[in-house]
């Protein structure tokens, strides 16, 4: 007959320290190495990744990791570099094998946001033609910051476009919240057809007087770096704050648009000026934000849609580019629960990648190095008060108990993982006293995790005869 034991161990996650279910330098594969001014990493469909450079440069770096001497894209003469400057997104076409079309975000002379199209090269498919420019939308910057820079194409086939909301600090020109001006706004256009480009009709704006069509979503301070989940559609937007609060937002796939993210009225989910807000609009808050303390500017990454059996599958990672964290979020029941995926210093992450498989990557601007993501990796723990819920075994039995005490009425997310961080068992319960047993599981070492209110609290459990 199995016996259980019961090996206690809290972990705790602070700003100033970091402990992990064994190594957490596993959790990230060096990839690539050797590039500069990486901000952004997308692919064209098939095994190759695109690394855009800040300073004007597109390189192709092949499925083991090997950087093309040529880079793919050679347009330095034309970005202004800087600060928050330059080449800052990539976006291939739906249909980049057939029509070779490609689009990009970056700020040219004066100082302006420049969306355009390049084709690639007739001949050669790992070099573009940097002679085949249509300059798709110019929008002039009045400051040197906040400048957003990536786009994508959305599940509609519909190019979408981030906007900061113009630089200097706290908006002084109140532009994100201004429904005649572009800047600090999510924008949605169709580049198939129009000349160089129309609006949708489905556009929450189309037709209007009083707001610019081009507009899908308002009230983004500088949304660094957004996506969709390949498999539901749903967007997101990693939006950085002024001096308070990082933000996550939020919209579902099936969106009619015209959300409202709340800067400059909101910083996270806290007035930041009030004078700037109308009582008459209804504001999307963000489903996840967290404190300026060591951390700075939030970096958006991807929902992981790899491996189906991965632990990860599902979560959305992101970073800060000061603390270096990475953490994934995801939605349990009516919670959103945030897990410490963990902290890898002298990075200054700027930005995640994804491949045709669905893997993901970051990428480090001051390192100069991108890693891929181990989907086999177990989440570090980020929890609060150690204790909060008593876990005991009962006695003469492999049964475990989970109390979470008569006056916590929060849902509880509970899981357990093999070492390689494989899910054997995860469920909701909203009772606060819950009865488990892992008695069935072969031997060895596992972790319990216990999900409430946003705090994870993990527990090493030996499984033996």
């Amino acid at each position: 007959m199995k016996t259980f034991k019961l090996l206690l161990i809290f972990f705790i996650c602070f700003h100033d320290s970091l402990t992990v279910f064994g190594q957490h330098e596993n959790n990230l594969i060096p990839f690539a190495s050797g590039l500069t001014s990486i901000v952004g990493i997308t692919n064209a469909g098939d095994e190759r990744l695109f690394v855009v450079n800040q300073r004007g440069f597109i390189h192709i770096v092949s499925s083991s990791g090997v950087v093309n001497p040529q880079p793919f894209l050679n347009i330095s003469e034309r970005v202004v570099y800087g600060g928050e400057r330059g080449l800052l997104g990539l976006a291939f076409h739906p249909q980049y094998k057939l029509n070779g079309y490609f689009y990009v975000n970056y700020i040219g002379k004066g100082d302006s946001t420049q969306i355009s199209r390049f084709q690639v090269n007739a001949t050669d498919g790992n070099l573009a033609d940097s002679q085949t420019e249509l300059k798709i939308l110019t929008i002039a910057q009045p400051y040197s910051n906040h400048n957003g820079g990536d786009l994508c194409f959305g599940p509609d086939g519909y190019l979408y476009i981030g906007l900061g909301d113009g630089g200097s600090g706290g908006d002084p020109g109140n532009r994100a919240q201004n429904p005649q001006q572009l800047l600090g706004k999510m924008l949605r256009i169709d580049v198939d057809n129009g000349n160089p480009y129309s609006v949708p009709s489905t556009n929450p704006y189309f037709g209007s007087s009083s707001v610019l069509p081009e507009i899908w979503a308002m009230g983004l301070r500088n949304p660094w770096r957004f996506s969709f989940d390949r498999l539901t559609g749903d967007l997101w937007i990693a939006d950085v704050g002024q001096n308070a609060f990082e933000e996550i937002n939020f919209q579902p796939a099936g969106s009619k648009g015209g959300e409202n993210y709340g800067w400059k009225c909101y910083e996270g989910n806290q007035v930041y000026n009030a004078t700037a807000c109308n009582s008459e609009i209804s504001f999307t808050f963000p489903v996840f934000a967290y404190p300026q303390d060591t951390e700075c500017s939030v970096t958006g990454g991807y929902v992981y849609r790899g491996s189906t059996d991965s632990p990860f599958y599902g979560k959305y990672f992101f970073t800060d580019y000061c603390s270096d964290r990475i953490w994934t979020l995801h939605k349990a029941g009516d919670s959103w629960i945030k897990e410490d995926f963990g902290r890898f210093q002298d990075n200054n992450f700027s930005t995640f990648g994804e491949d045709a498989n669905g893997q993901l990557y970051v990428a480090g601007l001051s390192s100069g190095k991108i890693f891929k993501i181990n989907d086999r990796a177990t989440s570090v723990s980020d929890i609060g008060k150690p204790g909060e819920v008593k876990i005991t075994q009962v006695p003469f039995s492999t049964v475990i108990r989970i109390d979470a005490g008569s006056d916590n009425h929060y849902e509880m997310l509970i899981g357990i993982y093999d070492v390689n961080g494989v899910k054997h068992f995860e469920e909701n319960f909203s009772d606060n006293q819950v009865e488990i047993n892992p008695g069935k599981l072969a031997p060895g070492v596992y972790f319990l995790k216990i999900a409430q209110k946003g705090r994870i609290q993990v527990q090493k459990l030996l499984l033996g005869r």
